[in-house]
């Protein structure tokens, strides 16, 4: 990695503090500085590195579907699932309404 870059100073750390509406001490200021400076350096490893032969990917691994077919299965009859609710109306769960009637 070539050293021609520059480090950030306290007061482009101050000024960027400052358009992020952030209040910052004296002490964070050296703090953040020096954070900034660390994740400046590894941005700019990531652009050293010649990717022209690189494919571009969305995931690093292959993706698959995990889903399995939509079959029907026996399951249990509908009365016995509705006698453990709480209530019952027209032969399904009746639960309380959590949205506005809409017009």
């Amino acid at each position: 990695m070539s050293d021609d870059r520059t480090t950030l100073t306290r007061d482009e750390v101050a000024h960027l503090a400052r358009l992020a509406r952030l209040a910052v001490t004296d002490d964070e200021l050296d703090l953040f500085a020096g954070q900034l400076d660390v994740i400046l350096t590894a941005i700019a490893r990531i652009g050293e590195v010649a990717a022209a032969d690189i494919k571009p990917t969305s995931h690093a691994v292959p993706l698959q579907n995990v889903l399995r077919p939509d079959e029907v299965r026996p399951s249990l009859p509908r009365e016995d699932v509705l006698a453990g609710a709480p209530s019952v109306e027209d032969d399904r769960f009746r639960v309380p309404q959590i949205l506005g009637e809409e017009e």
